[in-house]
């Protein structure tokens, strides 16, 4: 089986390195910090912007640049791996699955993450959207892997925290696994129309192996 990977809030809790860059992209822009700001996490960056600077495009952009900055310079290693992922992962390595990471995070940002994580080698691919883009492309960056690896929709599975993960495997007639350990909810992840939930990393082993 194919399995893509989320990045954020499915292999690692990426919550300091993400809220801190958001953080200083309003402080250098004048802007107050939200007091809740967890749901930052998953979306297209400017998409979370643009109500706090009044969908002004110019500042926009200037946030994601200031963003892009800190996250570039120290956020990317502000995480942790979620217990239990690396076993998962030497598990799906053993049962013969190919696996490869699709995530919200520009590639420049993504990879060394990826690269430093010590099961970052289980990964045959990565895709991330361009920086430039508004979305997150979910959908696109999976029919990309479909294409790639020549796999049938049957035979793949996009696991993921949030609706975006889930949104993108049912455009794609893929299965859609939400995992309960990252940043979405139960609600979010079923209202999408996961395939299932995985309440741990073993559990979601499991989930691929059935």
């Amino acid at each position: 089986m194919l399995c893509l990977f989320d990045l954020d809030g499915t292999l690692i809790d990426s919550e300091i390195g993400i809220l801190g860059s958001v953080r200083h992209a309003l402080t250098q822009l004048g802007v107050e910090h939200p007091q809740e700001m967890r749901h930052w996490i998953g979306p297209p960056l400017r998409h979370s912007f643009a109500p706090l600077l009044d969908h002004d495009h110019d500042r926009i952009e200037l946030a994601v640049d200031y963003y892009h900055e800190r996250f570039h310079a120290i956020g990317w290693q502000e995480h942790t791996v979620y217990p239990g992922i690396d076993t998962m992962i030497e598990r799906l390595q053993a049962a013969g699955h190919t696996l490869a990471v699709v995530t919200s995070k520009p590639e420049r940002h993504a990879r060394p993450i990826i690269e430093h994580l010590p099961f970052g080698g289980a990964f045959s691919r990565l895709y991330g959207p361009d920086p430039s883009s508004a979305h997150s492309e979910k959908a696109t960056m999976i029919k990309a892997a479909l294409e790639d690896f020549g796999a049938r929709p049957e035979e793949t599975a996009m696991i993921g925290d949030r609706h975006f993960d889930i949104d993108g495997a049912v455009a794609n007639r893929v299965r859609g696994l939400g995992v309960l350990w990252g940043f979405g909810s139960r609600e979010e992840l079923e209202k999408a129309g996961a395939h299932a939930l995985a309440r741990d990393p073993e559990h979601l082993a499991a989930l691929l192996a059935a």
